[in-house]
C-alpha cells in the first residue's frame, strides 16, 4: 500500500499541470500544491480508493478557491494580463494535445471563463475525467456540470485561435524576434500576417500596450518604438508553455519573455511578458503531464 506521500509524489506532475491550467500562474499553482499536500497529511490514507482521483479533486477545490480570488484582482489588473510564463522542455512542443493545452493563446481564452466553467473545461476537455469525477471535484451535480461544461466549450471553440503549429515555427520564431531587435518596421512588416494581434503585459511596471494591438503596421511600429536604446541586448532561446521562446535580456537582466503563434509562414499572434514579477520563475523547468 503506497503512501500519501508516494502518490502525491507520483502525481505531481499531473496535479501541477492542473493548477496552472486553473491559474495560468506557476507560482500560485505551486501553493495550491502545498495548500494541498497540507489537506492530504492527515487523511486516513489506506481508506482512499482511487489516489488520482482524490488528489486531483483537493487540487481542484483549491484551485478553484485561489482562482476566485485571483480574479477579483485581476479585474483592476493595469494593462492586458498574461499567463506567467512556463518554460518547459524542448519535447512537450512534440505533444501537440499537452503544448495546445498550456499555450497562452489557450490560456488568454480560459481567462474569460467563470471559476466554475474554467474548473469544468480544464477537467473535462484537458484532462478527460468523467462527468461524475468532476462534480465530486467541484461539489456540483453531474447535470449541472454538463451543462457548464457545453457552455464553456462552446466559449472556447468560438474564440480559440485555429491555428496549427507549422514544422518551422522556431525559424520563424527566430527571425520574427531577430527582426524586432533591429527597431526597424520594414523587416518587421514582411514577417508579419495582416491581422496580427500582439498582447503586452507590463504588470503597470515595465512599458507595455495597455490594449492588445491589432493589424501589422500599429504592431511593427510599436516593437520598434519599445526597443531599448544605447543598451547591451542580448537574446537566448527556450520553450515557454510548449512552444519556441525568445528570452530578451538587456544589460544583463531578464527584460521580457515572448512568444508568437505562426499561420502560413506569417506572425498571427504575438505575446509579449514584461512584468517582472512574472519572470521570477523562468529559471526552473517544471513538468507538466495530462497524464
Amino acid at each position: 500500500m503506497s503512501s500519501a506521500a508516494d502518490d502525491f509524489a507520483d502525481h505531481r506532475g499531473l496535479l501541477f499541470t492542473v493548477a496552472y491550467e486553473m491559474l495560468g500562474s506557476a507560482a500560485d499553482a505551486e501553493d495550491v500544491l502545498q495548500e494541498s499536500w497540507l489537506r492530504c497529511a492527515d487523511v486516513l490514507w489506506d481508506e482512499v480508493r482511487d489516489p488520482r482521483a482524490y488528489l486531483v479533486r483537493v487540487v481542484t477545490r483549491q484551485s478553484l478557491n485561489r482562482l476566485r480570488t485571483l480574479q477579483r484582482q485581476r479585474e483592476t489588473y493595469v494593462g492586458t494580463w498574461l499567463p506567467e510564463p512556463l518554460v518547459t522542455a524542448p519535447d512537450v512542443a512534440d505533444d501537440v494535445e499537452l503544448a495546445d493545452s498550456v499555450s497562452f493563446a489557450m490560456l488568454v481564452v480560459l481567462e474569460t471563463l467563470t471559476p466554475l466553467e474554467r474548473a469544468v473545461f480544464v477537467l473535462r476537455e484537458i484532462f478527460g475525467f468523467e462527468y461524475a469525477e468532476i462534480a465530486a471535484a467541484t461539489e456540483k451535480t453531474e447535470p449541472a456540470v454538463r451543462q457548464l461544461a457545453s457552455r464553456a466549450r462552446n466559449h472556447v471553440e468560438a474564440r480559440r485561435p485555429r491555428v496549427e503549429l507549422p514544422e518551422n515555427s522556431q525559424e520563424i520564431v527566430a527571425e520574427f524576434f531577430i527582426a524586432a531587435s533591429t527597431g526597424q518596421v520594414e523587416p518587421l512588416l514582411e514577417l508579419l500576417a495582416p491581422d496580427v494581434v500582439l498582447r503586452t503585459d507590463g504588470g503597470g511596471i515595465k512599458k507595455a500596450a495597455l490594449n492588445p494591438i491589432h493589424g501589422a503596421s500599429k504592431v511593427a511600429r510599436f516593437l520598434a518604438a519599445v526597443v531599448p536604446t544605447g543598451a547591451q541586448i542580448d537574446v537566448e532561446w527556450g520553450t515557454v508553455n510548449g512552444s519556441p521562446a525568445l528570452f530578451l535580456i538587456v544589460d544583463g537582466e531578464l527584460d521580457a519573455v515572448g512568444t508568437v503563434v505562426a499561420e502560413h509562414g506569417l506572425v498571427k499572434e504575438i505575446y509579449l511578458v514584461r512584468n517582472p514579477e512574472k519572470l521570477t520563475g523562468v529559471g526552473t523547468q517544471r513538468e507538466i503531464t495530462l497524464r
